[in-house]
């Protein structure tokens, strides 16, 4: 019987083997899955908590929607809190310091792969819809899309907005881009770009193949502008600013010098934009600004439910950086403090992702590039950093099996915007590390697991002596390039910049207290020598330290 059954089996693997693998594939007329289509929505200096569900009174039926039926991540971030740079790492899957899109002063794309392209060779077709701000200031179509709506920089709100009467008069308007030719505007931004946007889903693709749309909305950058039907939206709605606005000797305790002179500055809560504009309406005008992309994204889900692609389409709702109201006296981004680096971000998709559920893991803006290759069953390409997130957002694995490592940070010196200094970053465990570049000023530590608003700066504290030291050598090792080199990379001055104050409001700050000591000190030339242990109890001492 035991031969028997060898021969059989012998008989059994001859013929697998002299048919080959289609001897075990699947039917020719099995159904296979359909691709999956993809939309990523770009919301432009939102907030992580503008969003109704986690703001009281704050209308977003639509984005409340994505959350309850979709993945929200209440720890995404961006690696570098500007515009262009940030978009660009979108768009390459790679950190600023590789992709070289520094600041928002015409960095130059040369050399850049953007990832449509390999989604396009995929099989996919795809379109962009929205503001680019990239690449020398021009609209013109970017290889990897199809489709191109775009405008040059910030854009406008209104087709008639930043022209001259005489210009009005004459019929000029606000100008888009519409596949390599130039279309005058006709209303107002969102609605516009939305239905470009839906008339392509709806009549410009070629139906028989997978789509990424990519919807990159102006709101609600600064200053926000919402359409006159929204304009009394919120008239009533009280507005709470942080605490930590306020210009108290508890608020400023361990802050930096340049956060205390930025408050009176066009970045300051203090003397924002230049204005004496209250926040509180500012605040208003933001929240009615995001009205219109709620309504944008309510056209969306409702044009893949009524076409049935609701059920093979993941959208992914997110903002090319945060955006601070106040904290620390500051508005705007660009630094590493929480409000700035945090980014709303929902992921949807039905029969894809569960419904309903807060996902811990930290994902960047840097992830963003390979997760979409990935759900398209592309290779991530060598040189993108990032790592999918696609397994954590399906539930196939959780945010500490995922690990993408520590969140590194960097934002450079803008001259035309000079409040703020060149900003390096490390988070590791819940724990952030922060310095500054070419500025003569505090570094800042902050246990965000105990103090999530990064109120107490632990820099100077010995129990954390430890901790400084490992994350600061982690970020200088984790800054290197592709090619090994730690640059800081400027562009071209052509001003002083926006450089005023308020002539009422704050002077310059002072050092901190204890940087003011006695001559002839025998710890004078301490602290040119590497922090530790020994060093500490030396300076504890008040004795010379020599390693």
């Amino acid at each position: 019987m035991k031969n028997a059954r060898r021969a059989l089996n012998a008989a059994m693997i001859a013929a697998c083997t002299l048919l080959g693998p289609a001897a075990l594939a699947k039917p020719a007329n099995a159904p296979q899955p359909k691709p999956t289509n993809m939309i990523f929505v770009l919301v432009d200096d939102l907030r992580y908590d503008a969003m109704g569900f986690l703001t009281p009174g704050l209308q977003t039926p639509n984005i409340d929607r994505l959350a309850k039926d979709g993945v929200y991540f209440p720890n995404a971030v961006v690696t570098s809190s500007l515009c262009s740079p940030s978009r660009a790492t979108i768009l390459t899957g790679q950190t600023a310091r590789n992709h070289g899109v520094v600041d928002n002063n015409n960095s130059s794309e040369e050399g850049l792969t953007f990832f449509p392209k390999y989604l396009q060779q995929a099989g996919y077709q795809t379109g962009f819809f929205g503001k680019w701000h990239m690449g020398f200031d021009t609209d013109a179509p970017r290889p990897g899309f199809d489709k191109w709506v775009s405008f040059k920089g910030q854009g406008a709100y209104f087709p008639t907005e930043q022209l001259s009467p005489e210009k009005i008069a004459a019929g000029d308007r606000q100008m888009l881009n519409v596949d390599g030719a130039a279309v005058k505007r006709t209303g107002y931004i969102t609605d516009e770009l939305t239905d470009y946007a839906m008339n392509w889903l709806e009549k410009g693709r070629d139906k028989s193949k997978p789509f990424f749309l990519y919807l990159s909305h102006k709101a609600v950058h600064s200053d926000p502008l919402p359409p006159d039907r929204f304009k009394t939206q919120y008239s009533d709605l009280p507005i709470k600013l942080p605490a930590s606005m306020a210009n108290t000797p508890e608020n400023n305790a361990g802050k930096p010098m340049w956060v205390r002179n930025q408050r009176n500055s066009w970045h300051g809560a203090d003397f924002p934009y230049h204005t004496n504009n209250p926040m509180t309406q500012q605040v208003r005008d933001y929240y009615r600004t995001l009205s219109p992309v709620d309504e944008s994204l309510g056209r969306i889900l409702a044009y893949l439910k009524t076409n049935h692609l609701d059920k093979n389409t993941m959208v992914v709702f997110y903002s090319d950086n945060g955006f601070m109201i106040g904290e620390h006296g500051l508005i705007d981004k660009r630094n590493a403090y929480e409000p700035s680096v945090r980014v709303p971000m929902i992921v949807w998709a039905p029969g894809m992702v569960p419904k309903g559920v807060t996902n811990p893991a930290v994902v960047r803006n840097l992830d963003l590039a390979p997760t979409f290759l990935d759900i398209a069953h592309v290779a991530k390409p060598a040189q993108m950093e990032g790592k999918s997130f696609l397994p954590v957002a399906e539930g196939k694995i959780d945010e500490k099996a995922w690990n993408p490592g520590d969140f590194v940070y960097e934002y450079y010196w803008e001259w035309s915007f000079p409040q703020t200094p060149t900003t390096f970053a490390i988070e590791r465990d819940r724990v952030k590390y922060i310095q500054y570049h070419g500025v003569w000023d505090l570094e800042e530590l902050y246990d965000l697991k105990s103090d999530p608003d990064e109120m107490h700066n632990l820099i100077e504290d010995p129990k954390w002596l430890d901790t400084k030291i490992t994350l600061r050598k982690a970020l200088f090792d984790q800054l290197g390039n592709s090619k090994g080199a730690h640059v800081v990379p400027y562009t071209r001055k052509t001003s002083s910049g926006l450089v005023n104050r308020n002539i009422d409001g704050p002077h310059a700050a002072d050092f901190p207290a204890d940087w003011y000591v006695q001559p002839n000190l025998p710890t004078k030339m301490n602290d040119l020598f590497a922090d530790s242990p020994a060093k500490a109890k030396a300076e504890a001492e008040g004795k010379t330290y020599h390693p």
